[in-house]
């Protein structure tokens, strides 16, 4: 639900999973630039995060606040990367598919894999013990005793992995996933893998993603020095966790090569289809087209991320091509209301209404659909269509059977604005921000839109963002995107 931004009075960026977002870089820049080039800031939508679909990359339907064009018609509300970025708070109850089954035979012929290079503590690198949070703090809050303690440490033995998680302390994570690697026995590799992959999500999720990639490169660089060919073809096979060849695949996005991503997706995409295919176990089919499903939402996010004016079409018919076989294919979740959704929402992303309408209406006619699901996508598409009256409406009226979605929260507080009621909107986000502080400080566009208010409606907009940011710093925990806050932090 947004309408666009004049360049000029407002940062605007495309994401993602990041344009959801072009994520930045953990180093600061040394030299300035020949062009003034905006900072970025968070993708106006996100999508609801569902125990049934999660893209590899996730979010939810949040929106993000834009200033009214007189001259432009509104445009599709919702992010290019909706669906390949992840939510800030991973739900650690997400039904999984269940692993491939083995033979006792098959386990009989499995090689025997010793990799004690992928243990070794020079495969990785120190984290650093400063944010961009608080450098802000440094330069913003005074005197040094309002600002609240922050745990930079990253000790992580005092407290349990479920806390962690739900404390955002990715910083501990990280460390954790370390330590653990390098006592751990190397002939245990599915362990030690599995611990990789929680290693660099977790230095993803603190943005800093040079050392990712250079991890995630000493990691794979051990790993396809496997010799004989059948070890190693069994590794790739057998042992790799899926998310970490994804997570391979990430790398070139962070790069800047969003073409080269792209055939990496695509290579995947033709693994799983394979794999799908030459499978005889229903088990391991309906794992391999669940992956499948969930690469074609990143593949066709990263699509309408990059699309250009003569590019449109091409587009939107590579997206249809990739999107439709999911809705018609009942094993790879086609039935499923909230992967019918998500595809209804990609078409509302490149503005093909007339698709994402015949998609939402055959959620609306689904008997087990959720009611919020339903209630969402209609607000979603009213936005679209310029109706926000009837939008902020129906947000109302879910907010009423459902106080704390605070998804539904932030995009009701777009459409109050869309229709000039400034007041009421900042007064609609800071009573979510008062009542679970802990869950709305971590979702960027919340921030965005709640700093953009009070740079329109308040005098005092310097003071109240003051105030924002000691909150954010109280319950964020680690890895937030600073540059919602709208505050320059050089």
């Amino acid at each position: 639900m947004q309408e666009q931004v004049p360049e000029s009075n407002f940062d605007d960026s495309r994401q993602m999973e990041d344009d959801e977002e072009d994520e930045e870089d953990e180093g600061p820049i040394m030299t300035t630039p020949s062009v003034y080039v905006e900072p970025e800031v968070p993708q106006p939508f996100l999508v609801e995060e569902d125990d049934n679909l999660e893209s590899p990359s996730p979010a939810s339907s949040q929106q993000q606040i834009r200033i009214p064009q007189q001259t432009n018609p509104p445009v599709s509300p919702v992010s290019p990367s909706a669906f390949s970025q992840s939510l800030p708070s991973p739900n650690v109850n997400k039904d999984v598919p269940p692993p491939p089954s083995e033979s006792d035979a098959e386990d009989e012929d499995a090689p025997e894999v010793y990799l004690p290079e992928i243990v070794i503590p020079t495969m990785f690198l120190p984290i650093p013990n400063t944010d961009p949070l608080t450098t802000l703090l440094t330069k913003y809050i005074h005197p040094p005793d309002r600002r609240p303690v922050r745990d930079l440490s990253g000790e992580w033995q005092n407290a349990n992995f479920h806390s962690l998680v739900m404390a955002n302390s990715w910083r501990a994570l990280a460390r954790m996933a370390r330590d653990r690697i390098v006592t751990t026995d190397p002939q245990d590799l599915a362990l030690v893998l599995g611990l990789w992959y929680l290693r660099l999500a977790c230095l993803s999720r603190l943005r800093l993603f040079n050392q990712t990639s250079a991890e995630c490169t000493n990691l794979f660089s051990v790993l396809n020095g496997i010799e004989p060919p059948e070890a190693k073809a069994y590794v790739f096979d057998r042992v790799l966790p899926f998310e970490l060849e994804v997570m391979q695949a990430r790398l070139k996005y962070w790069a800047g090569d969003h073409i080269g991503y792209l055939d990496a997706l695509n290579l995947l995409l033709k693994k799983c289809r394979s794999k799908a295919r030459s499978s005889s176990d229903d088990v391991n089919v309906g794992m391999w087209k669940e992956r499948g499903a969930r690469l074609c939402l990143i593949i066709a996010s990263q699509l309408m991320e990059m699309k250009v004016n003569f590019m449109h079409c091409i587009l939107l018919l590579q997206t249809g091509k990739l999107l439709e076989p999911l809705c018609n294919t009942k094993n790879s979740g086609g039935e499923s209301p909230a992967l019918r959704s998500a595809i209804a929402r990609i078409y509302l992303q490149g503005g093909y209404l007339a698709k994402a309408t015949t998609h939402f209406a055959a959620v609306d006619a689904d008997p087990s659909a959720d009611q919020t699901l339903k209630d969402m996508n209609k607000a979603l598409l009213a936005s679209a269509n310029g109706e926000w009256k009837y939008a902020s409406e129906t947000l109302k009226k879910l907010l009423e059977n459902d106080p704390d979605n605070y998804v539904a929260v932030n995009n009701l507080s777009v459409a109050l604005l869309s229709q000039g009621k400034l007041k009421e909107g900042i007064d609609v986000l800071e009573k979510a921000l008062k009542s679970s502080p802990s869950s709305v400080v971590v979702a960027e566009p919340f921030l965005f839109n709640l700093s953009t208010l009070y740079e329109l409606r308040s005098a005092t907009a310097t003071e109240k963002k003051l105030e924002l940011l000691i909150e954010v710093a109280k319950w964020s925990g680690d890895g937030l995107k600073t540059t919602c806050l709208k505050m320059p932090s050089n």
